[in-house]
This record gives structure tokens, sequence and C-alpha cells, in this order.
């Protein structure tokens, strides 16, 4: 019989993470699991504001990661999704005895290939948002990912004391990035600036804490600053004043990943591909969307946030939900909701906001030495989720006793299933 093959696109934490599961729920012998990725490594997406304020991270190779699991890895380029034909079309470069006769004038070749799937998890994310304003894509720096976040730690390197960092972005990543170059280059004048109020969306005593923690580490802030234009030495602000910046980094938020719009999967205004609670496609079945790419709903039918307090859980529900309807178990009823939000602020101070299950900051939170202890030990647990992919719990295996029908006999609706709580 031949097995079902699931095939993960992204191995950041979602994609990385809803492919150890699957592999500690589904035996080998019933279904084949490959995860594509573009590097080989894993990225520590939480930590490329460290690494961009000259921080070395640890290297984590997949290979290493997902020696023994059972999980294929690709390490290619996704470059197209076809979702009625069920196909994924991948780019990788040719190995040294794949490739051509080699000259001087002979350039580097690539190599394309078409994978087909029974079942899809599409994880491939978001990216920088420069949001149109002018001059963002040419002269900002951004850290959505390792290579941007390389790029401005050389940049950052080249300057001399005294010199400005503008960072615009008043949000989470804003506010991480703006503590952790202040704390790491004191010599340096960095600045802030938010749209709205500085921390407008956490609670009375986060804001104060946030406040003291900035103006201790000397960081000019700007609030209801909206940046309308970008240039190489200076941003101008819409009412027209010109603040200095010898680097301007851009951190206003996430734009998902552009292959999605290109599909027939059914899409929000957002370009994020529209999931159940299963995180299931509503117009392909076939598909799972997770992580910043999903457009879902949670607790008071509010979208979830952009994050990995979202992506994670959802990553969860994804794989429980594939493995119950391929084994015929009982599908996950439980809905992603969140307790806080973890903010670094530099490797000595923290701030924990505690929040509602649907993200609203409630009056407590924790502050100083003891939140950032409690951030890091989060990043480092989640990191070492990722790194040990088929530890823990689910750990038993099932069968697959569920198979994908050929394709004309395809059902045009979600095939049926025990709506039932998880085992």
């Amino acid at each position: 019989m031949q097995k079902h093959r699931i095939i993960v696109l992204g191995a950041g934490y979602t994609g990385a993470g809803a492919a150890g599961r699957l592999a500690r729920r589904l035996r080998g012998d019933g279904v084949s699991l490959t995860l594509v990725n573009a590097e080989p490594d894993f990225v520590e997406r939480v930590r490329m504001h460290q690494l961009a304020a000259g921080q070395d991270l640890r290297p984590r190779p997949l290979t290493e990661m997902f020696a023994g699991t059972g999980v294929a890895l690709r390490i290619a380029r996704v470059t197209g999704v076809d979702a009625d034909r069920r196909t994924v079309t991948v780019t990788a470069p040719h190995t040294a005895t794949e490739a051509p006769a080699a000259t001087e004038a002979t350039e580097a070749t690539e190599a394309t290939e078409e994978l087909e799937y029974d079942t899809l998890v599409y994880a491939l994310g978001s990216g920088w948002n420069g949001q149109d304003v002018p001059g963002a894509a040419e002269h900002a720096h951004e850290i959505a990912g390792r290579a941007g976040a390389l790029r401005l730690r050389e940049r950052l390197a080249a300057l001399g004391a005294g010199e400005q960092v503008l960072v615009v972005g008043g949000g989470l990543t804003g506010v991480e990035a703006a503590t952790e170059i202040a704390e790491t280059r004191p010599d340096l004048s960095v600045a802030l600036a938010a749209r709205g109020g500085l921390g407008d969306w956490l609670s009375p005593k986060a804001v104060r804490h946030l406040r003291a923690v900035l103006d201790g580490l000397g960081i000019t802030v700007y609030e209801e600053t909206d940046v309308a234009a970008v240039a190489a030495d200076h941003v101008t602000t819409a009412d027209g004043t010109v603040l200095p910046a010898a680097v301007t980094l851009w951190t206003t938020g996430f734009a998902v990943h552009p292959i999605a719009r290109a599909t027939t999967l059914e899409l929000a205004d957002t370009g994020q591909i529209v999931v159940d609670d299963t995180m299931r496609s509503l117009s392909h079945p076939d598909v799972y969307v997770i992580g910043d790419a999903a457009r879902a709903t949670g607790p008071g039918g509010k979208p979830l946030r952009m994050s990995c307090a979202s992506g994670v859980p959802a990553a969860w529900q994804a794989a429980d939900a594939i493995a119950a309807r391929l084994t015929g178990g009982k599908l996950p009823k439980a809905s992603v909701r969140y307790f806080n939000q973890c903010v670094s602020l530099g490797r000595r101070e923290g701030l924990i906001q505690y929040v509602t299950a649907d993200d609203r900051a409630v009056r407590a939170a924790l502050t100083g030495r003891f939140a950032a202890v409690y951030k890091e030990l989060v990043c480092k647990g989640a990191a070492w989720g990722v790194a040990h992919p088929t530890l823990g719990l689910p750990t038993r295996r099932r069968p697959v006793v569920a198979h994908r029908p050929p394709r004309s006999a395809q059902p045009s609706g979600p095939a049926p299933a025990t709506e039932t709580s998880a085992a």
C-alpha cells in the first residue's frame, strides 16, 4: 500500500514543530514525512535582535535535529504551490555530482523539482513589510530573518561613537531591538519612533517599567510619530519633521510570504490563508496552514496575531488533527489562547505582561531581572522543543487507516471526522 505523503513547507518554530509532532503521532510504515526548508539550519527568529546587536547564536543544523526521526529533510526554496493538483515546486542548487561540467564561464545552476503530496502543511511564515513607505526598501534595515539581521549587524559594527540609530515601530520587535542595541552599544545614539503611545498595548505598571528601562538606556522616544519617508541618513515624519538616522531599522510589521497569493487557496484581505479550528484550509481540505501564514480565529472571534505564541500551539493543533483524520482518532477541540506577552529589554531587563485569552492586557505584570530570566527560559524552551522533535508527548505512534482517494475521486468538501476531545 502506498504511503500517505505529508509535506511540511518551512522549518521555523511552527513547521519544525509540526513535523516532529507528526513523527511522534504516526507510524512510519503508513506515512512519509518530508520537511522542506530554504536554509540548512533552524533559525531562532525571536533572537534576531540579539544577532543584529552582535551576539552569536548557537547553530542548530536541521540534519542533526531530525536524524533518526523518520522525517526526510529537503534543503530547497519553495517556488510554487498548486493546491488543485496537490503539488509543490522546489528549487535547490545542484550537488557536486549532479552539476554539469563547470568552466570558468559556467554559473551556478539550480535544479527544479515537483513534489506530490496527499497532505500539505504550509508554514512558510512571513517576512519584512515596508508598507510601501518611500525609501524604506532602499534605505531601511530589517530583522525578519537571519539574512537581514546579519546585514544590520555588519552595518552597526561599522558605526562610530555617537552615530544615530533609529528604530521605527513601537511594537514588540521594535522595543526589543532598540533596547538590545542600546545595551550592547552604549556609545551609539539610539531612538525609537512609535506611531502610537509607547507601550499602549500594555498595563500601566508595564508601561512605567518600559519607560524607566528605555530612559536608563538613554533611548530617545518619539511617540505619536508616523514615518512617511526614509532616506540614507534621515527619516521624514508625516508632519514634515526630519529625524537624523545613520541607520534606520524598520519593525512596523510583517507580510505573509507571497507564494500564498499565487495559489487558489482562499485568502483573507491580509494575504493569509483562511483556516478552520483545526488549521485546515477552508477551500482545500488537503492543506493545513500554521504560523503567520494562517488566518485563524481565537477566543472572542479575534484573529490570532502573528507571533510564536500563536504559531506553536496552532502547529500542535494541526499535527494532532492530521493524525486524527489519518488514524481514525479524535479531533482536538482545544482552541489557541494567550497567557502572556514576553518582552526582552536587553539581557538584564525584561517584561512579562499577563493577558486575557484574547490577548488583552490585565493589571498583572512581571518586571526586572526575574522577567528577563523568564523570557530567556521561554526562548530556550521553544528552541529545545524544536531541536528534539520526537521527545515528549505524544509518544504513541498510530497506524494510518485513512488514505487520500485518487485525484479523480477527490471530494469537493472536507472529509467527515469525529468532533470530540483529543485523546
